[in-house]
C-alpha cells in the first residue's frame, strides 16, 4: 500500500538521524512502535510504495547532503521547517541563524511551495509580549520574502506534561509563562497575518479553528493538496485523518518516537523530559529497524513479526482450504 510517510511529527529525524534514515532507506522498510497502545509493525519504504516524505526539523543543516540522495533515488518530499520567535532560552540547543540560512538554501535547491515554514508554537511570558513577537516575526517574515509562501503557527496548548515543564522553567528561570484569552490570540494572530501579507506569505492556524478567517487559512502540515500540486498534478487519492483536535493533515504513517529529540525545547510535545530523550539519542543504534531502541529489540521484534505473519497466512489458507484446480 502507497503510504504519505511522516519524518516526523515526534522526533527531529533531519537533525539528529540522518544516518539512521538513510540506513533504512536502504533496507528498504522501517519498525515502528505504536506510541499508545505498543503495537509493532514494519512499513516499505521501497519507493514505489512512498507517495511523499514530509520532513519535519529545526535544523535540515545535517540533512541536506542526504536530501540530495533521497532525490536522485526517486523519492517526493516536502518540508516542515520550524523557525520560531521565541528568545533563545526556550530552546537553547537551536541555532536559529543556521536554520534561516538553511531554509534559504532548501527554498534555492527545491523551492517556495516546498516548505512550510513553522512559526510555532507562540508563548506568551514575561519576556516575550504581543510586542516582542511583532518585531521578531516582521524580522522573519522579511527574511524569508520570495523563499517561503506559506507561514504555519499556534499557540502553544498545554498538555499536562508542557503545564509540568513549565512550572519548573518558571522557578529555574524567574519568569512567568502567561495562559492569554482567545480575543488577545485572535488580534495577536491577525496582526502577524497583516505583517506576512506585507512579505508575500499566507497564514495557516494549526489545530485553531478560532484564528481561521479572512486573513488566516486553516492549516494542513501534511497536506493531500500540496502534495498533489507539487507532484502528481493529474491528481491522486488521499484522505484526511486528523492528528488531534481541529487538525487538518492529510493520512499519514509517522516513523518517529517520542522522548528521542535532544533539541530540550522546554515547550516540546513529543517528550516526556529532557533527560529521557538525551539518553535516547546518546544510546542511539543507527542499526536497529525501531529508532529509539536496541539493536538486540528491534532484530527481536522483526522476528516475532515475521512469524505472526507467517501464521496469520497459514491460518487464512487453512480456513480457505485447498483450491479447487478444475479446469473449464
Amino acid at each position: 500500500m502507497k503510504r504519505i510517510i511522516s519524518v516526523s511529527r515526534r522526533t527531529d529525524v533531519p537533525a539528529f538521524y540522518g544516518d539512521w534514515f538513510m540506513g533504512r532507506l536502504a533496507e528498504g522498510f522501517v519498525g515502528i512502535v505504536h506510541p499508545f497502545g505498543g503495537q509493532r509493525y514494519i512499513v516499505s519504504l521501497m519507493p514505489e510504495d512512498v507517495v511523499c516524505f514530509v520532513f519535519w526539523s529545526k535544523n535540515f543543516g545535517p540533512f541536506i547532503e542526504n536530501l540530495k540522495i533521497i532525490d536522485r533515488l526517486g523519492y517526493k518530499f516536502y518540508f516542515n521547517y520550524t523557525v520560531t520567535g521565541l528568545p533563545h532560552v526556550f530552546e537553547s540547543k537551536v541555532e536559529k541563524e543556521a536554520a534561516i540560512e538553511t531554509l534559504k538554501q532548501l527554498s534555492k535547491l527545491y523551492s517556495p511551495k516546498h516548505i512550510n515554514w513553522r512559526f510555532d508554537p507562540i508563548i506568551i511570558s514575561s519576556i516575550c509580549d504581543r510586542d516582542f513577537y511583532i518585531r521578531a516575526f516582521e524580522e522573519l517574515a522579511s527574511e524569508f520574502a520570495g523563499f517561503v509562501q506559506r507561514c504555519y503557527f499556534s499557540f502553544v496548548v498545554n498538555y499536562g506534561k508542557v503545564i509540568r515543564n513549565f512550572a519548573e522553567f518558571e522557578k529555574s528561570h524567574g519568569l512567568k509563562i502567561f495562559d492569554c484569552s482567545s480575543d488577545f490570540k485572535v488580534e495577536l494572530a491577525n496582526e502577524l497575518a497583516a505583517i506576512a501579507a506585507r512579505y508575500g506569505i499566507q497564514m495557516f492556524s494549526c489545530c485553531g479553528d478560532y484564528l481561521v478567517g479572512e486573513k488566516i487559512k486553516k492549516a494542513h502540515c501534511i497536506d493531500g493538496c500540496i502534495i498533489q500540486e507539487l507532484f502528481f498534478p493529474s491528481g491522486f487519492s488521499y484522505n484526511t485523518k486528523p492528528t488531534r483536535n481541529e487538525c487538518g493533515c492529510t493520512e499519514s504513517t509517522d516513523i518517529g518516537t517520542y522522548d528521542t529529540c535532544p533539541h530540550g525545547c522546554v515547550y516540546c510535545y513529543a517528550n516526556t523530559n529532557k533527560r529521557k530523550a538525551y539518553n535516547a539519542f546518546r544510546n542511539h543504534d543507527k542499526t536497529s529497524a525501531f529508532l529509539g531502541y536496541s539493536k538486540s529489540d528491534s532484530d527481536r521484534w522483526l522476528v516475532e513479526i515475521k512469524n505472526a505473519k507467517t501464521q496469520k497466512e497459514s491460518e487464512q489458507l487453512r480456513i480457505l482450504g485447498p483450491r479447487n484446480n478444475k479446469s473449464f
